[in-house]
């Protein structure tokens, strides 16, 4: 009997032509091709409430806002044809100050995000936590603010990168709280960025 053929993982080139084509989205992680899920109603109302807040604290400067459908890659530059290192992954918001730098001629791949911000749900939150952040901060140099946002809760984490290169971590809860990003000048208050956000109710302890 002869030794099964493994099936080849997918290029990088092969992802990104089918990822231009498809309906749904896609992470790619070093061959892995991840289906992103869609939204929630109040991961819904949380991005859209950022993209308000920071957009209109981004008028008038260099720095601009992106949202979800904007892929960043995070990683080496791929081989072409062959390659398979590396995330292609798409920020809930993402800011870019001064020129985009791009992957390719499509413009759809943007390798110089300044400030990523990210809203947590059951199924990602380990992956933004951990890998993806790992390969954010080892590929992206020009990332200087990593921001987390609960779904369950009004509670925002913040890993800023100091000038000697590690990362600082803030924590900020409650709706009177606000968070600064001194990076690209803007203030988050808490009360704005959750506003009509209904959290879901603490199940009753057990008698």
């Amino acid at each position: 009997m002869g030794v099964p053929k493994l099936k080849p993982l997918p290029t990088v080139d092969e992802y990104l032509a089918g990822e231009r084509a498809a309906l749904n989205r896609h992470i790619y992680l070093d061959g892995e091709i991840l289906v992103m899920a869609g939204e929630s109603p109040i991961h819904g109302e949380v991005s859209a409430n950022l993209v308000i807040t920071i957009g209109t604290q981004l008028k008038g400067t260099s720095c601009r806002l992106r949202t979800k459908d904007t892929k960043v890659r995070s990683g080496p530059i791929p081989e072409t044809g062959r390659g398979t290192r590396g995330m292609f992954s798409y920020p809930d918001v993402l800011v870019i100050c001064g020129e985009p730098e791009y992957h390719d001629a499509h413009k759809d791949i943007v390798l110089n995000p300044k400030a990523i911000f990210e809203v947590l749900s059951e199924n990602t939150e380990a992956f933004d936590r951990g890998e993806k952040f790992h390969r954010l901060q080892t590929h992206n140099p020009t990332l200087t603010d990593y921001v987390l946002i609960a779904q369950d809760s009004a509670m925002i984490e913040h890993f800023q990168k100091q000038p000697e290169g590690r990362w600082l971590y803030s924590l900020h809860a409650g709706l009177e709280a606000s968070v600064e990003i001194t990076s690209i000048r803007c203030k988050l208050k808490l009360a704005d960025v959750y506003d009509r956000v209904v959290f879901p109710e603490s199940p009753e302890p057990e008698a």
